[in-house]
């Protein structure tokens, strides 16, 4: 405590002032004797200053005499904690304003180069993201504050650079005061950034693997990274390298799904001499590539001069990509067993075998369909095991249902089934669908079922067309019914026997061909 009178003169002090202000001096001017911010009239308003390297808040008291007493408090360690604390809480908010920016993206590159600018923008003058390599080549991604991204991928050694190395390969940091500066060479620089004055490399932890290396780089004109400093760029490095290994992860699993989908999707149909196939597919969801329902078509062998194929169409239990995991099985199973594609119910046992003695639960439904290309006339030996019958458009506009039934595939220890055999003359159409199409919802009311009766009716007015002309206008109708509403996967398959004119082999001995 001191005392100050009306003239500016120190009037009394105690130990504790002497102490602190040793210059201190009763009845002696304090102008020279107590900082400026002290010696300053106040009006009953605390103030606050330093003296020497302590902090102190003064609380003055008005005396009668009209002298001021000053009590001093010793503020540092408060201030301190103050100050840390909104150090703190703003680096708190960086993280979660970094968080939310890496994790808003899922591309590898998009990730590093926010990161980039980040770090570059509130740790360092400049940055460096620096990937684990691609055979000989460092990708790396750079960004000095206020500059653009720059992206690198050079063959370099990390060994050059002290710290990047064991940095790339997880282990802990180097401390930056243990880093030369001097070593960083020019491919670790943004362009035009200039002296180094100092370098922090901490590593980006990934799931399981280094996602990389984190490089902070400061010009000689600001300080070297203190230890707290260090510290935040850690917790900075973590939550870059969660991303990047999240993206990383993720263009991997995308890979391998875009592998599968190719192999799983609806193959093209190969056209074969003499009949017109044309095919159809449409998946559940608008995001789904593929689902339940699928169709192939085999050439097999032919007796004579006769043009033999297996067609086969079916809907498996559910949809997504488990669903469609089960059907390149089915598809490849039935691939295996094309020696015996005259034999439909032989086929459908030894698929059924398969299916029911492996791990799944799933059943599916199937239509085989076997084609014959004899004279001017396809025939047709058609089988369904749980699946809606084919449908047969005759030339005068009549819709036939196949008279074939059969059950399911996958669910009981045998099959049963019965096979259709059919004749197309020329410019007839035999139609093999999934049940997505005759129950699909949707009309005025939007809950009524197109139903296959409605298609029927639809098919009966294509007489006549070609099997792609037949395809469109189904999907067409049957797109129009759902409008914007749910659906299951719809697929079908359309089979011709071409109108056209026969002519005679050029040689004599070879088949003729029909034109179209």
């Amino acid at each position: 405590m001191l005392v100050i009178d009306a003239e500016g003169r120190v009037t009394r002090h105690n130990t504790a002032a002497s102490a602190v202000l040793p210059d201190l001096r009763s009845g002696a001017a304090a102008a020279g004797a107590v900082p400026p911010w002290l010696a300053e009239p106040v009006d009953d308003a605390e103030v606050r200053g330093r003296i020497g390297e302590r902090l102190f808040a003064a609380h003055p008291t008005a005396l009668e005499d009209g002298s001021t007493a000053w009590w001093l408090v010793d503020d540092t360690e408060y201030r301190l904690a103050v100050d840390e604390l909104a150090v703190e809480r703003e680096r708190a908010q960086f993280l979660i304003e970094a968080s939310n920016a890496l994790l808003s993206t899922l591309n590898l590159e998009r990730c590093m180069e926010v990161a980039a600018r980040l770090a570059a923008k509130h740790l360092a003058d400049a940055a460096v993201v620096v990937a684990p390599a691609i055979g000989r080549r460092l990708p790396m991604t750079l960004c000095a504050r206020g500059g653009p991204v720059e992206r690198r991928a050079i063959a370099v050694d990390p060994e050059r650079v002290p710290g990047l190395e064991e940095a790339l390969r997880g282990f802990p940091p180097v401390p930056s005061r243990w880093i030369d500066p001097g070593s960083a060479p020019e491919w670790l620089m943004p362009k035009g950034f200039g002296g180094v004055g100092s370098v922090a490399i901490t590593p980006l932890p990934g799931h399981g693997v280094p996602a990389g290396a984190l490089v902070l780089l400061r010009t000689s004109n600001h300080a070297g990274f203190s230890e707290s400093e260090e510290e935040f760029a850690a917790l900075f490095a973590a939550r870059v390298g969660a991303a990047m290994s999240a993206a990383r992860l993720y263009a991997e699993q995308a890979s391998i799904t875009d592998v599968l989908m190719r192999e799983l999707l609806p193959p093209r149909l190969r056209q074969i001499e003499g009949v017109e196939l044309a095919s159809g597919y449409r998946p559940a969801g608008d995001s789904a590539r593929v689902g339940g329902d699928f169709y192939d078509i085999h050439l097999t062998e032919g007796a004579g001069t006769a043009t033999r194929a297996l067609v086969a169409l079916g809907d498996v239990c559910g949809k997504g990509l488990e669903a469609a995991v089960i059907t390149g099985k089915i598809r490849n199973t039935l691939h295996a067993l094309l020696p015996m594609a005259d034999d439909h119910h032989r086929m459908l046992s030894m698929l059924n075998r398969a299916l029911v003695t492996s791990d799944h639960t799933r059943f599916a439904t199937l239509v085989l369909a076997s084609i014959a290309r004899i004279g001017p006339h396809v025939c047709l030996q058609l089988t369904s095991a749980g699946h809606p019958a084919p449908l047969i458009v005759r030339r005068d506009g009549g819709v036939e249902e196949a008279q074939t039934s059969g059950s399911l595939v996958g669910v009981l220890p045998e099959v049963q089934s019965a096979t259709a055999h059919t004749t197309l003359a020329p410019g007839e159409t035999c139609l093999l669908f999934t049940d997505g199409i005759p129950e699909a919802k949707g009309g005025p009311m939007g809950d009524e079922l197109f139903g296959v009766a409605r298609l029927k009716r639809a098919l009966g007015e294509c007489a006549g067309m070609p099997a792609e002309a037949v395809v469109e206008r189904v999907q067409m109708l049957a797109a129009q019914w759902v409008g914007e509403g749910k659906h299951d996967d719809m697929a079908l398959i359309a089979i011709t026997a071409p109108r056209g004119a026969h002519l005679t082999a050029v040689d004599g001995t070879t088949a003729g061909r029909y034109t179209a």
